[in-house]
C-alpha cells in the first residue's frame, strides 16, 4: 500500500521519466521536474538546485553522442565559448545560492515564463539558419557576451537555455546541425560548473536527486527510441501548454 509519504517520490519518479524523454524529444524537461521536486516539501530554490543535479547525466551524454558536429562561430573557437559557458555557470551557481529562498521563490513564476517565451520563440518562429546561407555574423565581442549572459542564466535557473543558445548561435550564423550539437556540448558544460558547487552547497536533496535522476536517464534511453514516432511539433505544443499552466500556478501561489 502506498502511503502520503511515498505518493510524491512515486510522482517525482515518473515526471523525471517523462522529463527525461521530453529532453531528448523536445526539450523543456525541467518545467516537469521543478514543481514535482516541489511536491516532495522543497522551497523552490532547492527544488531547482536538485533539479539541476538530477538532470545533469542526461545532458552529458547528449553532449557526448553530438560532440563531433559541435564547432565555434567565425567570431568565437569552440574552445572560448567552452570557456565563457564555465565561467558563466559558476557566476550564475554562486548567485543563486546567495539568493534568499524566498526572494528566489518570487523570481520563480517570472523565470518560468520567461523560460516558457523563449521555448515557444525557438519552437514556433524562430527562422532556423539554412545550410550555406551567408550573412554577416555576430562580433566577438556580442558573441562572446551573449553567450556569457547565457551561461550564467543557465546556472542559475536554466529553463530555456537550449532556445537561447539557438537563437545565439543562429545570429552568428552557424548551421542547423553544428548549433544544435554545440548547443548540447555547452548547455553540459555550463551545468558541469553549476553542479560542482552545488554538490557542495548543502542544498541537493539527495534521496530525491537520486529518484529523479534515475528516472530522468530512463526517460532519455525512452525518448531516444520514440525520437522516430512521436510528432515533435505536438510535443513542442504539449511544452508550452505545461509551461503556460505552471506559470499561472506559480502566479497564484506566489
Amino acid at each position: 500500500m502506498i502511503t502520503a509519504t511515498q505518493l510524491p517520490f512515486g510522482l517525482l519518479l515518473l515526471a523525471a521519466i517523462w522529463a527525461g524523454a521530453q529532453n531528448q524529444l523536445a526539450g523543456g524537461g525541467s518545467f516537469i521536474t521543478l514543481p514535482a521536486l516541489m511536491l516532495t516539501g522543497m522551497d523552490a530554490r532547492a527544488a531547482n538546485i536538485t533539479s539541476t543535479v538530477a538532470l545533469f547525466p542526461g545532458q552529458v551524454a547528449g553532449g557526448w553522442m553530438g560532440r563531433a558536429h559541435a564547432s565555434g562561430t567565425a567570431s568565437l573557437s569552440l574552445r572560448a565559448l567552452i570557456g565563457l559557458s564555465l565561467i558563466g555557470g559558476v557566476i550564475g551557481a554562486v548567485l543563486l545560492l546567495l539568493t534568499p529562498s524566498d526572494v528566489f521563490a518570487r523570481m520563480v513564476p517570472w523565470l518560468v515564463l520567461f523560460a516558457t517565451v523563449a521555448f515557444a520563440w525557438g519552437s514556433f518562429f524562430r527562422k532556423p539558419v539554412a545550410e550555406g546561407e551567408e550573412a554577416k555574423p555576430l562580433g566577438t565581442m556580442a558573441a562572446g557576451t551573449i553567450q556569457l549572459g547565457i551561461a550564467i542564466y543557465g546556472g542559475y535557473f536554466g529553463g530555456g537555455i537550449g532556445f537561447l543558445m539557438l537563437a545565439a548561435l543562429a545570429l552568428s550564423r552557424v548551421p542547423v546541425r553544428a548549433a544544435a550539437s554545440t548547443k548540447n556540448v555547452l548547455a553540459g558544460v555550463m551545468n558541469l560548473t553549476a553542479v560542482l558547487i552545488f554538490l557542495g552547497s548543502g542544498q541537493v536533496h539527495w534521496l530525491a536527486m537520486v529518484v529523479a535522476m534515475v528516472g530522468a536517464l530512463s526517460g532519455s534511453w525512452l525518448g531516444a527510441h520514440m525520437l522516430a514516432r512521436v510528432n515533435e511539433r505536438a510535443l513542442r505544443f504539449v511544452v508550452v501548454a505545461i509551461g503556460i499552466a505552471l506559470t499561472i500556478a506559480l502566479f497564484r501561489v506566489s
